[in-house]
């Protein structure tokens, strides 16, 4: 059984990786990171825009700019960003590429669930110092 890279070279033999093991911690630290960055992937106002209207369906960019009015150079931004998170996916179409969720029931149930929170918290999120961006007056963000 070879037992190096060069052993590998020469023998042409496939060699199986060894298990990669991980503490509780380590697991758990690169599931909070995981998530971090799916929720990332939707925490633009833009990018969320764009994927509450890919839930309608697939959209080619410059659907989506005139549904969105967002510039072209925006939305092509914001879906490989989407695209590289794995959140929608491409498909040409003639001259076009059209985008579409890549997992539209789970996606839906994530953006359902987010509304039932915020319908739980109120005006908490809008009003965060940190990352709220209105004010509230008379149940009003403005």
């Amino acid at each position: 059984m070879p037992q190096t890279l060069d052993d590998v070279a020469r023998t042409d033999v496939p060699v199986e990786p060894e298990p990669t093991t991980r503490s509780a911690g380590g697991a758990e630290a690169a599931a909070r990171e995981a998530a971090a960055c799916l929720f990332h992937g939707f925490g633009d106002r833009s990018r969320l825009a764009i994927v509450q209207h890919l839930v309608i369906g697939e959209h080619r960019v410059v659907d989506l700019t005139a549904h969105l009015g967002l510039a072209q150079s925006t939305v092509s931004k914001h879906l490989a960003c989407l695209l590289d998170c794995g959140i929608v996916t491409v498909r040409a179409q003639g001259r076009a590429s059209v985008f579409a969720l890549a997992h539209p029931a789970a996606t839906l149930e994530l953006l359902s669930a987010a509304e039932r929170l915020l319908g739980l918290t109120g005006d908490a999120v809008v009003l965060c110092p940190r990352y709220g961006s209105t004010t509230v007056t008379d149940g009003v963000a403005s």
